[in-house]
């Protein structure tokens, strides 16, 4: 014999699952909550590909075949200096405590997982379908994004079009959801009294909280995730609060150079003798041919301070560092572009890895405080800081920062 569905003991029975928490009003507050949450990760998850300026150069796009999916790129700007560091935090930031209500919220639905039949009507089968995108997208876009925070790439393939194509994905099931049931949601909301539906268990067990008790267990477990996160977007005694972040805890020594690194020279591949500043030449392609500029020569150069930070897309962050350089449109003029700094193509030292070359755009250049730093807080460059030379541009994401650069093109990319 077949077993019976509605046998108390199969997930597909409405008694096996009899939680009392469970009901419309419980679902809709989560909903909501996750409503206004997730469409600010999606535009700050959307402006974050933007700032990478991916329409520029074959080498800034990680996602080739997006085709009519990039159609919001604009030329990403230089103020206010602290924009990626503002826009890529609270991505992060919000991701992170939005996972105790995502996780809430599929705890409250699970239920209708295992309805059967699977599907009563072509217009059910495309709800089950929408629910089975939008369950699964989620899930695979937190998951990734909070690989990523932690510098854990166990997932195959490059993060960035997984996370690009996983994040459109899930919108649109989570769009079509949200057109469905938010007018539901907020009706239940609004009653007094609590209809039935299918998520009502039809024989619940004694509550041992309230529906409000949970919401606030999960509003703390939010608050606390919070709080191990946010310190670090900033420096100084903040950063210590961010214990699960791995760019949290105290700066990474003192002095000048005492602040946050993503990756050392020595695990870039730097080879100390090609960077050493006796040896080192910069080599700067334009309009007019091709220079080669000694640190010293470039040291001789104007130079300009800038107070700005660094951002990754990580989430972290570091305060104002005041560097200081040759602008990057001085560089430009020495090679014929005096008036009109165009895009410009930088390489590194760096060996190999998915960001030793960047591009960026003509406004970048532009702009007088992106400059090819050789000093930071009144002292050379450490090595692990991007030594003998490296860019630093305001409002770019920090892999854009070339370090260790060794040679410029500019030109129309």
């Amino acid at each position: 014999m077949r077993d019976d569905p509605r046998d108390p003991r199969l997930p597909t029975s409405p008694g096996f699952w009899r939680s009392p928490l469970r009901g419309p009003w419980f679902t809709s507050v989560l909903g909501l909550v996750l409503l206004a949450g997730i469409t600010v990760l999606f535009v700050t998850g959307l402006l974050s590909y933007a700032a990478y300026n991916p329409d520029l150069s074959p080498v800034n796009d990680k996602t080739p075949d997006k085709g009519i999916l990039g159609f919001y790129l604009f030329a990403w700007p230089t103020n206010p200096h602290w924009l990626y560091r503002l826009n890529q935090g609270v991505h992060v930031t919000l991701g992170v405590t939005l996972i105790p209500v995502l996780l809430a919220k599929l705890w409250s639905v699970v239920p209708r997982l295992f309805t059967l039949p699977p599907a009563h009507s072509l217009a059910h089968a495309l709800e089950r379908i929408s629910l089975l995108l939008l369950v699964g997208g989620g899930l695979f876009e937190f998951v990734t994004g909070v690989l990523n925070v932690q510098l854990d790439y166990v997932f195959p393939g490059s993060f960035y079009p997984l996370h690009f194509y996983g994040a459109w994905v899930f919108f649109a099931a989570f769009v079509a959801h949200a057109l469905l049931k938010t007018p539901t949601a907020l009706r239940n909301l609004r009653r007094l009294r609590e209809e039935r539906n299918d998520l009502v268990s039809p024989r619940p067990a004694e509550p041992t909280v309230s529906r409000r008790g949970a919401l606030w267990f999960v509003g703390g477990g939010s608050l606390l995730l919070f709080a191990t996160t946010v310190g670090q977007n900033f420096g100084g005694p903040l950063r210590r609060t961010a214990l699960l972040a791995p760019h949290g805890g105290g700066e990474p020594g003192s002095g000048p150079n005492g602040f946050q690194i993503n990756k050392t020279a020595a695990y870039a591949g730097i080879d100390p003798a090609e960077a050493a500043g006796d040896r080192w030449r910069l080599v700067v392609t334009g309009r007019t041919g091709t220079v080669r500029l000694s640190r010293a020569r470039l040291a001789e150069l104007p130079l300009y301070s800038a107070a700005l930070p660094i951002a990754c897309v990580e989430g972290w962050a570091t305060p104002d560092q005041w560097w200081r350089g040759v602008r990057l449109r001085d560089l430009a003029a020495l090679v014929g572009y005096e008036d009109d700094p165009p895009d410009v193509f930088v390489e590194s030292l760096q060996p190999r890895g998915a960001f030793r070359k960047a591009a960026l755009r003509a406004n970048q250049v532009a702009d007088p405080r992106s400059l090819l730093a050789l000093y930071v807080n009144g002292e050379e460059l450490s090595p692990d800081h991007g030594y003998p030379a490296r860019i630093i541009v305001p409002a770019a994401p920090g892999v854009l920062n070339t370090k260790w650069v060794a040679r410029m093109t500019f030109g129309d990319l």
